[in-house]
C-alpha cells in the first residue's frame, strides 16, 4: 500500500545550541523520522548550514558573503553529523540542495522530483536545504524563502507530499505574542490568512533565523491556496508531532487546513 508523504522542516535555532550543534536533539529528531517511516515517506527541509559553519569559524553574520562563506563550511558538517545519526537507526540520507530558481522552471522542478522519487522508492532520507552559496534567497530575503519556511511548503506542494510539518522554537500560532502576554491562546486550527497579516514584519527570534512567524504563515497560506495542510509545532516537544501523525491526536500546535 501506498504510503502517505509528510515534510518535516527543522529550523537552525533547534539545531544548533551554545554555538554548538545539538546532535542530542537531532539525535530526537531522527528516532522521530525512524518512527514515522513506518507508516510515512519522509522528506527533511534542514536549516543549520550557516549556524553550524559559525560554529567551526566566527565571521560576521551581517556580511553577505560571510553568511554564504559560513553557509559553505557548515553544510557539509551538518550532513555529516546528519548521515552518523541515522545511520543508527539504519537510514541512508541524501542531500539536496535547492533554490527557489529550481522552482521556477519546469525542466529543473520535474528533473529534482525525478530524483525525489528514486531516492523515497529506495527509503532514502532527503535532506534538502537552500543552496545558500549561490542562492540568495534564504541570506538577503531577495525571494524570501525565509529560513526554509517557504522553500518546505514549495518542496510539500511539488513533491506531492499530503502535509508539511514544521518544527519551531514556538508552540503554535497565537492570537497574540506570547513572549509579550503569556496568556496568549493558540489557535489549535486555521483555515484562512489574512492579507495584512502576511504583510507583518518578519520577526526572527533566533540569531541564525531569518523568518520568524511571518514566513511560517506565508508557508502555510501557500499550501492552503493549493489544497495541502501544514502543521506547526515545537521542535522542543516531538511528541506533539508524533501524536499528530501516528495516532490522528492533537494535544498541542495549529493545523493549517482548508
Amino acid at each position: 500500500m501506498q504510503k502517505s508523504r509528510v515534510v518535516i522542516k527543522v529550523g537552525s535555532a533547534l539545531l544548533v545550541k551554545n554555538q554548538l550543534i545539538d546532535k542530542e536533539r537531532m539525535e530526537a529528531l531522527a528516532s522521530l523520522i525512524a518512527k514515522l517511516r513506518q507508516k510515512y515517506e519522509v522528506i527533511l527541509v534542514s536549516s543549520g548550514a550557516v549556524a553550524a559553519g559559525f560554529t567551526k569559524v566566527k565571521l560576521n553574520k551581517g556580511n553577505l558573503a560571510n553568511k554564504q562563506a559560513l553557509a559553505a563550511i557548515g553544510q557539509p558538517l551538518l550532513m555529516q553529523t546528519y548521515a552518523e545519526i541515522f545511520a543508527f537507526f539504519g537510514i541512508a540520507t541524501a542531500q539536496v540542495l535547492l533554490s527557489a530558481y529550481d522552482f521556477d522552471s519546469r525542466k529543473r522542478t520535474q528533473n529534482a522530483r525525478n530524483a525525489m522519487e528514486v531516492l523515497l522508492q529506495n527509503e532514502v532520507l532527503p535532506i534538502i536545504n537552500e543552496n545558500d552559496v549561490t542562492a540568495t534567497g534564504e541570506l538577503s530575503l531577495l525571494l524570501e524563502f525565509g529560513d526554509n519556511d517557504q522553500l518546505s511548503a514549495h518542496v510539500t506542494h511539488f513533491f506531492n507530499a499530503d502535509i508539511l510539518a514544521i518544527l519551531s522554537d514556538i508552540e503554535g500560532y497565537y492570537n497574540e505574542n506570547p513572549s509579550i502576554n503569556p496568556a496568549a491562546k493558540i489557535y489549535p486550527k486555521v483555515s484562512e490568512i489574512s492579507a495584512e497579516t502576511l504583510k507583518e514584519q518578519a520577526t526572527p527570534n533566533n540569531a541564525f533565523a531569518t523568518g520568524g512567524i511571518v514566513t511560517k504563515l506565508k508557508a502555510a497560506d501557500f499550501l492552503l491556496q493549493n489544497h495541502r495542510k501544514m502543521f506547526l509545532s515545537s521542535g522542543k516537544r516531538l511528541e506533539v508531532l508524533e501524536k499528530f501523525l501516528l495516532e490522528g491526536i492533537q494535544v498541542s500546535g495549529t493545523l493549517f487546513e482548508k
